[in-house]
């Protein structure tokens, strides 16, 4: 999924940099740059869906709140203080339903 677009409930934010696929720890690093210039982490619980075709992956989250969350760092993204971190912050943030896809 690495350069696959991101679309959060509000529109646009960002690509997909990489997947990280640990046991207990799944998620998608995602490259912000063209809005704030970070890259964040988004848990794979929070993908609502993938459109091959259209290459883009649709989180359940606004902007806002991707754009909030902890900064992913590659020096300690497998500690547990980060992992905890991240859980706790997109756990006070409430999931939304995705609007339907447009036809």
């Amino acid at each position: 999924m690495s350069g696959y677009k991101v679309e959060a409930l509000d529109g646009d934010i960002g690509t997909v940099n990489e997947a990280m696929l640990d046991a207990g720890a799944s998620y998608l690093v995602i490259d912000t740059s063209h809005w704030i210039g970070k890259k964040v982490a988004v848990p794979a619980g929070l993908i609502d869906r993938v459109d091959r075709d259209k290459k883009k992956v649709y989180v359940g989250r606004t902007k806002d709140e991707i754009w909030n969350a902890p900064e992913f760092d590659s020096g300690y993204y497998r500690q547990r203080i980060y992992l905890e971190k991240l859980g706790v912050y997109y756990a006070a943030t409430p999931l939304r339903p995705l609007k339907p896809p447009a036809a």
